[in-house]
């Protein structure tokens, strides 16, 4: 599998504590959930962030593979 790009949702706005446990994705505010998107490398990567959302006892709302942006294929190096 090669790394494709996620949109998780979990119910609810995190902590700075729990916005942390997520270095390498983007956490933003959606009232009254919070987005995480991020690149997810292979499916053991996948669900090893599933993992930290049940760790950190936040609610699952969705989970979503997500299109890359032009902004994503513009960091891409071949």
């Amino acid at each position: 599998m090669s790394a494709r790009r996620y949109e998780i949702r979990v119910a609810g706005l995190l902590s700075p504590r729990s916005r942390a446990a997520f270095p390498d994705m983007v956490v933003s505010d959606a009232p009254p959930e919070t987005i995480i998107r991020g690149e997810v490398r292979d499916d053991s990567h996948l669900h090893g962030v599933l993992a930290q959302l049940r760790t950190l006892g936040l609610r699952l709302v969705s989970v979503q593979e997500v299109p890359a942006t032009a902004t994503d294929r513009g960091r891409c190096s071949p």
